[in-house]
C-alpha cells in the first residue's frame, strides 16, 4: 500500500493574498504542513500540487516534491476542490491511498497524520475526514428576515440547556484521507460512508484571515516554548540541579 500526502496550494488566494508562503514564526505557512508530514513518518511521498513556481521552490527547499504543476484551468477561485486532488492522482497512478493536507491547518501535528491513518485501517473504511466539535450549535443559529426579526416559527423555544443538544461537528480542513479508487468513483470526500476523524479545536485552526494568521503564531510560539522548557526539564544536569 502506497500512501501520497498531498498538499494543494495554489499562488492566488481569495482571503489573504499569498497566504501559503506568509511566513509563521519565520517559516513559511506551507511549511508547517511539508514538516508534519515529514515527522510522521507514516507517508511514502509529499507531494505539493501547485500552479505558482515561487510555492515550488519553496516546497523543494523543505524537501517535499513537485513532479508536476498544477494547470492553471485548476488554480482559479471557481475551481472545486476536488479537482486538483483528481488531477493529481491522474498523475500518481501507484497511489493506493490519498492524504490531503491542507497547507491553512499548521497546528495538525505529525500524531494527527499517524492518528487517521491508523483509525481508517482499524476501521476497514475508504475514507475518513478530520473534524471538531461545533463551538456553536446550530439550533442556535438564526436566519435574519427582511425586516431584521428573527426568522423562526411559532413554536421556536430557547429554552434548550446546551448538554441537552445533540452533538455536532465542523470540518475543520486538515486531514482527507481516501482510497484513490474510491475517491475517483465518488468523485468527493464527504459522502454517507466517510467517517469523522475527530481533533481537538486547539489543532483546528484553519486560516483564512490575517487575525486566525495572528493566533496561529502565538498558539506555534507558545507550543516551541513548552518544548523547549519540556527539553530543558528532561537535561540530566536541570533534572539533578531543579532536585537540590
Amino acid at each position: 500500500m502506497s500512501i501520497v500526502g498531498l498538499i494543494p496550494a495554489r499562488g492566488a488566494s481569495r482571503g489573504l493574498s499569498r497566504k501559503n508562503l506568509r511566513p509563521i514564526n519565520g517559516v513559511p505557512l506551507i511549511a508547517w504542513s511539508i514538516r508534519a508530514a515529514q515527522e510522521s513518518a507514516a507517508l511514502n511521498r509529499i507531494i505539493v500540487t501547485t500552479d505558482d513556481p515561487e510555492i515550488a521552490d519553496v516546497a523543494l527547499s523543505y524537501d517535499a516534491e513537485v513532479p508536476f504543476m498544477r494547470p492553471a484551468a485548476l488554480a482559479t477561485d471557481e475551481t472545486p476542490g476536488i479537482a486538483p486532488v483528481l488531477h493529481a492522482i491522474d498523475q500518481l497512478p501507484e497511489a493506493s491511498q490519498i492524504l490531503l493536507l491542507q497547507p491553512t491547518s499548521p497546528l495538525r501535528t505529525s500524531g494527527d497524520i499517524r492518528g487517521i491513518i491508523s483509525f481508517c485501517t482499524e476501521a476497514q473504511a475508504p475514507c475518513a475526514v478530520s473534524v471538531t466539535r461545533s463551538h456553536e450549535h446550530p439550533e442556535w443559529m438564526f436566519r435574519k428576515t427582511p425586516t431584521g426579526c428573527f426568522a423562526v416559527d411559532e413554536n421556536f423555544s430557547v429554552g434548550t440547556h446546551r448538554q441537552h443538544l445533540s452533538e455536532t461537528f465542523t470540518i475543520n480542513g486538515a486531514l482527507y484521507l481516501a482510497d484513490s479508487s474510491w475517491l475517483r468513483a465518488k468523485g468527493a470526500f464527504i459522502t454517507p460512508s466517510t467517517l469523522m476523524y475527530e481533533m481537538p479545536p486547539e489543532r483546528s485552526l484553519d486560516i483564512d484571515s490575517e487575525f486566525d494568521l495572528r493566533v496561529a503564531e502565538l498558539l506555534l510560539t507558545e507550543e516551541t516554548r513548552s518544548e523547549e522548557h519540556t527539553s530543558e526539564l528532561q537535561s540530566p544536569c536541570n533534572l539533578v540541579c531543579r532536585l537540590l
